[in-house]
């Protein structure tokens, strides 16, 4: 059996409702406090009901574990300098276990990178509880369910985005951001342009290796925006995206967000899901 779903109180959420995470996400305190209101989302019915379709006839290869079948929280410390943004959990990877990029072939392609480029204690990423420990890097995605064909629509993305909007705000030692394609790319924008950001119109494009510095209109610190293809099964077995392209723009981004081996780093991510800090207010 995997581990336990995460709890909450005030109860779990009307599904359906699509004003749960605009509602809900500001209003969160912290990066914990926010995971534990996504792991309670039930705002696009599409995805719930796909999530938990795949939950209840799991592929034989993983039928003797409970799948997680929730919305999956990011991963990582609060004091992250470096944030990696993603698509959506995979059916029988982030769905299952419970954290993003954990249990599949995308996963496995990032961890390794991210160990050699000193941003995570392992090269692997097994499961929850697993002793794999991000240094100064928050892992998450623009949607966080796992959709149909690994493919959610605009509106989902939408649904979706105040999630990542409140939880890029809550890590104060902010200063890059790693976008894995063009999807993330595009949700990413107007999170950056909301939260003042002076990102460049028109709008700069997506592109392997893409990096942008973004300032402030206000004077605050600014933003490293860096792109990579995502490390898809499809895009790494045609080579259109290798290991060391990966870790070169990972490798780039830690240089320039100074997170990494030496960084004070915590432990966090959707372990703390269960049992972290209590739930932000509905």
């Amino acid at each position: 059996m995997g581990p336990s779903r995460p709890g909450g109180t005030g109860g779990r959420p009307a599904p359906g409702d699509p004003s749960f995470p605009a509602r809900t996400a500001p209003r969160c305190a912290s990066a914990g406090a926010l995971d534990r209101q996504v792991a309670r989302c039930g705002a696009c019915p599409r995805l719930v009901a796909w999530r938990e379709s795949v939950a209840a006839a799991p592929r034989a290869a993983f039928r003797d574990e409970e799948y997680w079948a929730r919305p999956v929280p990011g991963f990582g410390p609060e004091d992250a300098a470096l944030a990696v943004v993603g698509l959506a959990p995979a059916a029988h990877g982030g769905n299952r276990t419970g954290r993003m990029f954990t249990g599949d072939d995308a996963g496995d392609v990032l961890f390794a990178a991210l160990h050699r480029a000193g941003l995570a204690s392992r090269p692997e990423s097994a499961h929850r509880g697993d002793g794999l420990v991000l240094l100064g890097t928050r892992v998450t995605a623009p949607v966080h369910c796992a959709p149909p064909q690994n493919r959610p629509t605009p509106a989902e993305r939408d649904t979706c985005r105040p999630w990542l909007a409140a939880e890029l705000a809550l890590l104060p030692r902010l200063r890059a951001v790693v976008v894995l394609g063009a999807f993330g790319w595009q949700a990413v924008l107007p999170v950056l342009a909301d939260a003042g950001y002076d990102v460049p119109r028109p709008r700069p494009a997506f592109g392997h290796g893409a990096h942008h510095v973004l300032g402030r209109a206000d004077g605050g610190g600014e933003l490293h925006l860096l792109g990579s293809y995502h490390p898809s099964r499809r895009n790494v077995s045609t080579g259109r995206l290798t290991p060391a392209m990966l870790l070169d723009v990972l490798t780039r981004a830690a240089r320039v967000s100074g997170a990494g081996r030496g960084a004070d780093a915590r432990v966090s991510g959707a372990g703390r899901g269960a049992d972290g800090p209590a739930p932000c207010p509905e």
